[in-house]
């Protein structure tokens, strides 16, 4: 089944010039873990925390790490 939930942790990384996710775990206090899953989208939930971290250090929404892209179908 494909997640019609889409990380755009890759393009905010890119705009901060953050080329690593050990880095950003390191900034932001979320393991290094959870931003590789959620970075390839790997990921089946994620933590509030973890998004109130990245929105914290992006100074960003939730809509600028995640989006919802509905099926064609729907």
């Amino acid at each position: 089944m494909i997640m019609p939930i889409k990380s755009k942790l890759h393009i905010l990384m890119g705009e901060h010039k953050i080329r690593s996710i050990n880095k950003l775990a390191i900034m932001t206090e979320v393991s290094a873990p959870a931003l590789h899953r959620l970075y390839d989208g790997s990921n089946v939930r994620i933590d509030y925390s973890t998004l109130e971290s990245l929105c914290k250090h992006f100074n960003c929404s939730i809509g600028d790490i995640i989006e919802y892209v509905p099926d064609e179908k729907d």
